[in-house]
C-alpha cells in the first residue's frame, strides 16, 4: 500500500507539473516574424466574400475545386486528417497537385495524428511537403507536449483560404449511428486569406525551421466583398489566450445576445464569470451543446458540472437533438459573428494552438444568427427547474468529472 501511495503521489505531481499554468513559448524568432510582416500585404481586413457551410460534402467538395485550380501553392493544417476514404480523397489532390509543380505543405498534430503517420510519409514521398507540429520525444513528455495545434487551416494560392470547425474523416460526412455530424466551417475569398496564411507560415517555421517569407505567398488581393474579416490566433506557443479574451471582451460589449455554440462547456473563471453577468444585466445568452458526447461520459458530464452555475444567472443551455454538434461559432446583437477551431473548454483555450475568424458585418451576423435558430429549433432547452431535480448520482459523476476536466 506505502509504495501505491508513493506511485499515485508521484503521478499526480507528474500531472500537475504537466497541465500546470501554460508557459508561454515563442512561436518563431522575432526576427522572423519581422520578415513576415513586411511580405504581409496592406489592409487584410476589408474586402472579403465568406462562405459557410453547415455541411461537410459541400464544404470539402469546393476545397478540392479549390485546390484543382492551384498555380502556385497548397497549404493544408488539419487537427485530425484521417487516411480514410475522404483523407485519402485529399491526399490524392496534394499528390496530383505536387506533381504539376504547386508547392504543397500538410502541417499535422503529432499526437494526435500518431495513427497515421504512415499515410504522412507516404504523401511525402509522392511530393507533399509534410511537418508534425509539437513532436513528441517519448517517454520523457514535458509541458510543452500537452500544447498541441488545434487548428484547420486551409490556404490555397494566397487567395482563398478555409478555417473553422472541421476536420478530415469520413464522420465529418457520413456522421455517427446515432445521428449526423453538425458543424461549421468558412471559405474566405479576399484579402483576409492573408492573414491565414501568416498563421500557417508560422506554425511551419516553428515545426520545421524553415521560414517561408516571399511575397509569392502575399499576393496582393482585390476587394471581392463588403465583409472585414479579423483573423485571431492564440496558444501557449504564440501569443497566449487571445481568443479567450476576446470572448470575454465580447460578452462584456454585448447589449442584445451573444448566441454560442460548443461541443463542450468546461469554461475558465473568466469566460464563465462573462457569461453570468452578461445575463445577469439582460443579455439573452444562450449555448447549444450536443444531447450525446464523442468523448464518452466523462465531458459531458465535466460539461454539465457548469449548467446549474450558468442557468442560475439567466444562460439559457438548449441541448442538439439531431445528432453531434461539432460547430465552434459566437453571434452577437446582429453586429458580429465569430467561426472558429476554439471549444469553450480550458485546453482550447489555454493549452491548444486555435484560430478565429470574426467577421463585423450586419449581414454576416444575420445570417449566422439564422443558422444558430435553426440548430436552435432542433434542440431543447433544458429547464432549470427540473435539473436541480436530477439523480444525485449523476451529480456525483459531475463533479468527479469536473475534477480531471483539465485532461480532457
Amino acid at each position: 500500500m506505502k509504495v501505491l501511495g508513493i506511485i499515485l503521489f508521484l503521478l499526480t505531481a507528474w500531472l500537475v507539473w504537466i497541465i500546470g499554468k501554460p508557459r508561454n513559448i515563442k512561436l518563431i524568432d522575432q526576427e522572423y516574424e519581422s520578415r513576415l510582416e513586411r511580405v504581409m500585404p496592406d489592409n487584410v481586413v476589408d474586402g472579403n466574400w465568406v462562405t459557410t457551410y453547415t455541411s461537410f460534402e459541400p464544404m470539402f467538395n469546393q476545397m478540392l475545386k479549390d485546390i484543382d485550380s492551384a498555380k502556385h501553392h497548397v497549404h493544408v493544417q488539419f487537427f485530425k486528417f484521417e487516411a480514410d476514404a475522404t483523407g485519402q480523397r485529399l491526399g490524392d489532390a496534394l499528390v496530383s497537385k505536387s506533381g504539376q509543380g504547386v508547392e504543397t505543405r500538410l502541417i499535422y498534430d503529432d499526437f494526435c495524428s500518431r495513427s497515421w503517420k504512415w499515410f504522412y510519409n507516404h504523401l511525402g514521398e509522392q511530393g507533399v511537403q509534410t511537418a508534425p507540429f509539437g513532436k513528441i520525444n517519448y517517454p520523457f513528455i514535458k509541458p510543452r507536449d500537452y500544447y498541441r495545434n488545434h487548428r484547420k487551416v486551409v490556404v490555397v494560392d494566397g487567395r482563398v483560404a478555409y478555417v473553422g470547425g472541421m476536420n478530415i474523416a469520413d464522420r465529418y460526412g457520413q456522421g455517427l449511428s446515432w445521428g449526423c455530424w453538425r458543424d461549421t466551417m468558412i471559405r474566405i475569398e479576399g484579402p483576409a486569406a492573408a492573414a491565414l496564411q501568416h498563421s500557417f507560415l508560422a506554425d511551419w517555421c516553428y515545426s520545421t525551421g524553415q521560414l517561408i517569407d516571399s511575397k509569392a505567398f502575399f499576393p496582393v488581393v482585390p476587394h471581392v466583398g463588403d465583409y472585414p474579416i479579423q483573423i485571431i490566433t492564440s496558444g501557449p506557443i504564440g501569443s497566449g489566450p487571445d481568443i479567450m479574451h476576446y470572448t470575454v471582451d465580447l460578452l462584456n460589449r454585448s447589449t442584445k445576445y451573444v448566441y454560442f455554440e460548443s461541443p463542450y462547456f468546461l469554461p475558465p473563471v473568466e469566460v464563465m464569470e462573462a457569461m453570468c453577468n452578461a445575463a445577469s444585466r439582460g443579455v439573452d445568452v444562450r449555448l447549444l451543446q450536443p444531447l450525446r458526447g464523442d468523448r464518452g461520459e466523462v465531458t459531458q458530464y465535466a460539461s454539465m458540472y457548469n449548467y446549474a452555475h450558468a442557468m442560475s444567472a439567466g444562460v439559457k443551455i438548449g441541448t442538439y437533438q439531431a445528432g453531434f454538434l461539432h460547430s465552434k461559432t459566437i453571434v452577437s446583437d446582429d453586429r458580429e459573428a465569430v467561426v472558429t477551431s476554439c471549444n469553450i473548454d480550458p485546453r482550447s483555450y489555454l493549452l491548444c494552438q486555435e484560430v478565429a475568424a470574426i467577421v463585423q458585418h450586419p449581414d454576416y451576423a444575420k445570417e449566422m444568427k439564422a443558422i444558430f435558430l435553426a440548430d436552435e429549433r432542433q434542440s431543447l432547452y433544458i429547464d432549470p427547474q427540473l435539473w436541480s431535480r436530477r439523480p444525485l448520482a449523476n451529480k456525483f459523476k459531475e463533479s468527479m468529472s469536473h475534477i480531471i476536466a483539465p485532461l480532457l
